[in-house]
């Protein structure tokens, strides 16, 4: 699969949904109360001059923008999302664009930070992704990524894993995400075997649960903006939502919130 037919997938599902992480993630948090977005910018504090990379509709960048006096901009594929994220009200002053990640538009040396929330690990070409972070980062500038880390637990995202891989499994060929990003980005040598040539600090790599619970629609909702049921006939998608609507009653504790959580991984390393 090449980088142009998986950026095409990208850019047609994300003109369906063009908020739909931050729809998943925006309300969820960890163990502290934080979103992993405030966790994200939390590696970056101090930086002022900050690049979004693969922004979305702007979630991101808005929390970046609570901290005053900071020069922030963002670069996404979705064209729709880009839009959404011009029209948040605290980013007047933020440059967001579109654009490819492999050929940012942005001079040498114009950001201490660059940030990125489930994004890198879809990036194909990731060489070239790094290439042109570095080269618009300046020295002593903190790179820090949040990368998907699968299920913690056995409740109602393992779930619903389930179901979906059926509901995969018996699609036609049409109906099938591609492989998408750099399985070198999801865990710590990867990174390290990336950033390490390109000038980075080996990589620190924290581990940390999100809890995506609630009443049955809403933790639905989240789980269903995962990028294999986009492609799904709409009567796939109908029979996988009733199955799993059924089966997850049987989690729901007495308030009939369902408990449902996911890792995530926060990765930042320093260009040297």
């Amino acid at each position: 699969m090449t980088t142009a037919s998986q950026e095409s997938f990208l850019r047609a599902f994300h003109a369906e949904r063009p908020a739909v992480t931050a729809d998943a993630f925006g309300g969820a948090r960890a163990a502290d109360g934080r979103s992993s977005y405030e966790i994200l910018c939390d590696r970056v504090t101090g930086s002022r001059r900050v690049l979004d990379l693969g922004c979305g509709d702007g979630l991101l960048l808005e929390v970046l923008a609570r901290t005053e006096g900071r020069r922030l901009a963002g670069v996404d594929l979705s064209p729709e999302a880009v839009a959404l994220a011009r029209r948040r009200p605290g980013l007047g002053g933020a440059t967001v664009v579109e654009s490819r990640a492999q050929n940012l538009p942005f001079a040498d040396d114009s950001f201490d930070a660059c940030v990125s929330h489930m994004a890198l690990m879809l990036m194909g070409d990731v060489e070239q992704v790094i290439a042109e972070v570095v080269r618009v980062l300046s020295p002593g500038a903190t790179l820090a990524c949040v990368i998907g880390g699968g299920v913690v637990g056995g409740e109602a995202y393992d779930l619903f894993l389930g179901l979906l891989r059926t509901a995969v499994k018996d699609a036609p060929a049409a109906q099938r995400v591609p492989a998408l990003g750099d399985r070198r980005t999801r865990s710590r040598e990867g990174l390290d075997s990336l950033l390490g040539p390109a000038g980075f600090t080996p990589v620190d790599r924290e581990t940390v649960a999100i809890d995506l619970s609630g009443p049955r629609e809403q933790v639905w909702a989240a789980l269903s903006g995962v990028y294999d049921v986009g492609p799904l006939d709409p009567g796939a998608v109908a029979s996988l939502r009733e199955e799993f609507f059924e089966r997850v009653e049987g989690l729901a504790m007495p308030s009939g919130v369902i408990p449902c959580g996911m890792k995530l991984h926060v990765a930042t390393a320093r260009l040297g």
